[in-house]
Order: structure tokens, then C-alpha cells, then sequence
């Protein structure tokens, strides 16, 4: 379809127009009108159906070494930044999650993600617990660290993670599976998917990610993922240290969005409006940090793609530690991290939004102007 492309104008490509073209190849005037098809959606970000995940794809004789590359990770742990190294088979690092199984929350048709990830039918969300950053104004605090909370979640093998990814697809009917804060068991998530993949799973794979990933992590994800909806928080390391409590977090999140770009490049869609594969980076504005937030999308725009399909979200709201007594003993009614302790400000989330514009950035998750999804 890449020579429609070059038919558009790129000025009705960056509007995201409703654009009517031909399915044939002929360009001729007598093509009927059933051939034509009215989207929403600038061609080249189009999929046709049927899309076929990237792991169908894997050539068998891959399997075997992701399986042992899967095993070498966790006899090692290099699995993000904090680099505990301990053999998880034995022991548990800064994530308090072994080898063999992986801790899990929920898992559901979910429906609060993008109109592009979560459809009609849902996102097949599996909430793991036992997040590897801290931060502290989490909006998912009892999910992910629920050794703080009375929510405990229940303990799966990689092989029984399979066939609820099965059972997500054949039961919910879901879109996609959606792997929620997977960062430390990525090793247990290769191997599910693996097994899936033998046992009937064929909808894509969406990792769901704060970007505090190391390469070598998302070098075993490699053909096996086929959205990474990533998260880019901060961009300042002392901001990162204080709310993250992961001074690199800021250089860890650009190295890792590059590479899961290179991976799988910009968000592409089937003419029904669900993402299919590529990269869609979520940023939530914090109060009185939409400097930093005007950092990452020139970032984006600059050193990523400025095709990249960004959300810039408004919904932070004071939780986990954020407002709570301080700890210290004169601290006087003081409350803690008390410079994020407010809703955000309409005129910080248009700064963000301003900058990226500014960057060249253009493909963001807006409300439709349409019926059906914004694409």
C-alpha cells in the first residue's frame, strides 16, 4: 500500500483526515464505489487484516534460545536497572519475585486503557505485582506493591500464564493480551508466551511499561512483542531519585524507548481502529513538572520519531504517599511530597501538549471528532 502513500498530501497526513482511497492497485476512474474504503487514518499507519502477531512469526528453531536466554536472565538477574544480580532460583532481589512463578493480581477483559488498545471488547489485562520502582504517587499502589496492602494476588507458572492468555482470547474475546508493570518477570513472560503460542494464542502482545526496562530484557522481548505502551514519567534524575526513587530512571526510559522503537516502530492499526503493532508513549502531567514533560517530547520528536503516537494524560490525583502525615518526629503536621500534592492544572497539561505540537509531534489520543476511535 506504500504507493497510496505517496498520493496524500502530507498536510491532510498530519491532520489525520477522513481519506477515501481505492483497495485496488488500478487507478482507473470506472472503480465502483464498494472498492473504496473511508478512514480516519493516514495510509501508511494502516494494517489490512489479518494481522498476524510477531510471535507466529518466531521461527521455531528461535524458540529454544529465547527459552534458555529466559532461564540465563534469572540465574543472573539483569532484568532492569537496579541490576540485583541474585539467582532468582535461589533467591529474591529488590522485586521479591522468584524464578518460577510470577505474582499476579488480576487478570480481565479491562477497559481503561487507549480506545485503540482496549476496542469494543476489552484489553486482556494481567496485572502483575511487585512493581521494580517505587513511585510515590502510584495510582495502581495496591496492585503493584500489595506487601503494603491487604491485596496479595496469587502466584502463576509461566505455563499457566499461558493458558489464561488462551482464555483471556477465548473466553473475552479481548483485542490483545496486556501485560501491566511485567518489567521484572520478563523472563516468565517470554516463556508464556512461547507456550501460548503452541496452545492457540494469535492476538498481539501488548507490554505494558514504566520504561525501566534494561536492553538485555528487551532484547529477549524482541519478536515477541508486538506493542510496547510505554510509560516516559520524568526527565530530570533528582526528580526521579525524590518521586521514583530511581535516580536513573530518566537515561534508563530514553535508551529503552529507542530500543522498543527500533523494535517495532510507530503505532499501525487495522481499518477498525485497534492498534495492531508499534509504540504508543504515555506521559502523565504532574503538578508543576510540565517542564519536564516539554523535555520528553522534544525528546520523542528529536531522537525517537516525531510519527510517534503519544498520550499526554491529565488524570493524576494525590495517592499512595503522596499527602500523607510526615514521617518525621517534629514534622509538625507536615505533609509529605507536599509539591505534588494537588490535582494538575489545565494550563500545565496544554503546556505539555504545546510542546510536543512545537517538537513536530502530531498523532496523539484525542477524543474523536468522528464516530468510532481516534486514530
Amino acid at each position: 500500500m506504500s504507493h497510496i502513500a505517496t498520493l496524500i498530501r502530507p498536510s491532510l497526513l498530519k491532520r489525520g483526515c477522513s481519506l477515501a482511497f481505492s483497495s485496488s492497485s488500478s487507478s482507473s476512474s470506472s472503480s465502483s464505489s464498494s472498492s473504496s474504503r473511508s478512514l480516519h487514518l493516514a495510509p501508511p499507519f494502516l494494517i489490512d487484516p489479518p494481522y498476524l502477531p510477531a510471535y507466529l512469526t518466531l521461527p521455531q528453531s528461535s524458540t529454544p534460545l529465547k527459552r534458555a536466554s529466559a532461564n540465563s536472565h534469572l540465574s543472573n538477574c539483569n532484568l532492569c536497572p537496579r541490576l540485583c544480580g541474585v539467582n532468582r532460583y535461589q533467591t529474591v532481589g529488590l522485586c521479591l519475585t522468584g524464578a518460577t512463578h510470577v505474582t499476579v493480581n488480576t487478570i480481565a477483559p479491562h477497559f481503561g486503557e487507549e480506545p485503540c488498545i482496549q476496542g469494543h471488547n476489552g484489553s486482556g489485562a494481567v496485572f502483575f505485582s511487585n512493581c521494580n520502582l517505587r513511585c510515590v504517587f502510584c495510582q495502581n499502589h495496591d496492585i503493584s506493591h500489595p506487601h503494603h496492602s491487604k491485596k496479595t494476588g496469587f502466584e502463576l507458572t509461566p505455563a499457566e500464564l499461558a493458558s489464561w492468555m488462551v482464555k483471556l482470547q477465548e473466553v473475552g474475546k479481548v483485542h490483545n493480551i496486556n501485560l501491566v508493570t511485567p518489567e521484572h518477570v520478563v523472563p516468565q513472560v517470554a516463556l508464556a508466551i512461547l507456550e501460548a503460542r503452541e496452545i492457540g494464542l494469535k492476538v498481539p502482545i501488548v507490554y505494558n511499561t514504566s520504561s525501566y526496562d534494561s536492553l538485555e530484557s528487551l532484547r529477549l522481548l524482541d519478536g515477541l512483542v508486538d506493542i510496547y505502551l510505554a510509560d516516559f514519567k520524568v526527565w530530570k534524575p533528582e526528580t526521579a531519585k525524590r518521586l521514583l526513587k530511581a535516580e536513573d530512571y530518566p537515561q534508563t526510559a530514553r535508551e529503552s524507548i529507542k530500543k522498543m522503537w527500533e523494535q517495532v516502530g510507530d503505532l499501525k492499526f487495522t481499518p477498525d481502529g485497534i492498534a495492531q503493532r508499534g509504540l504508543l508513549i504515555r506521559h502523565l502531567v504532574m503538578p508543576g513538572l510540565e517542564g519536564e514533560g516539554g523535555e520528553i517530547m522534544r525528546y520523542l520528536a528529536g531522537e525517537v520519531s516525531r510519527d510517534c503516537f503519544v498520550n499526554v494524560m491529565e488524570q493524576y490525583r494525590p495517592d499512595a504517599h503522596v499527602g500523607k502525615p510526615s514521617k518525621k518526629k517534629d514534622g509538625g503536621g507536615e505533609k509529605r511530597y507536599a509539591e505534588i500534592n494537588r490535582p494538575v492544572e489545565k494550563e500545565e497539561v496544554l503546556s505539555v501538549r504545546r510542546a510536543a505540537e512545537e517538537a513536530g509531534l502530531w498523532r496523539f489520543c484525542d477524543s474523536p471528532r468522528h464516530d468510532g476511535f481516534n486514530i
